[in-house]
């Protein structure tokens, strides 16, 4: 293992929620390449995130579901409050995937 193992109660504190990419904006002023990311969690409501994923193209991620931990204080990344993590992991080329749901999931619900 490369972390500390962990009890239930710790990953229990993190809230992972699926929400729905609404808008996707290129982010210049990220030292990595990123796009400022909006994300709709219906009675959540909308929330803003810095995310590396620009494998894709922007307009192919309006309408996807994403999962995202949203209960992280929002943080300063280049002048831009990223106030959520999309979640992702890298493909054997590198690149940042998004780690989706294979059904139709109502966007706000908890993953767990």
């Amino acid at each position: 293992m490369e972390k500390t193992q962990i009890v239930y109660d710790d990953f229990a504190k993190v809230d992972i929620r699926i929400g729905r990419v609404l808008a996707v904006l290129p982010f210049e002023r990220a030292r990595q390449p990123a796009y400022k990311v909006e994300v709709d969690f219906g009675p959540l409501g909308r929330k803003w995130s810095s995310a590396q994923i620009t494998s894709y193209k922007a307009e192919d991620l309006v309408g996807q579901l994403v999962a995202c931990v949203i209960n992280m204080p929002p943080r300063n990344i280049a002048g831009f409050n990223s106030e959520i993590l999309i979640l992702g992991a890298r493909n054997t080329s590198g690149e940042v995937k998004l780690l989706t749901p294979t059904h139709q999931i109502e966007i706000g619900e908890a993953v767990f």
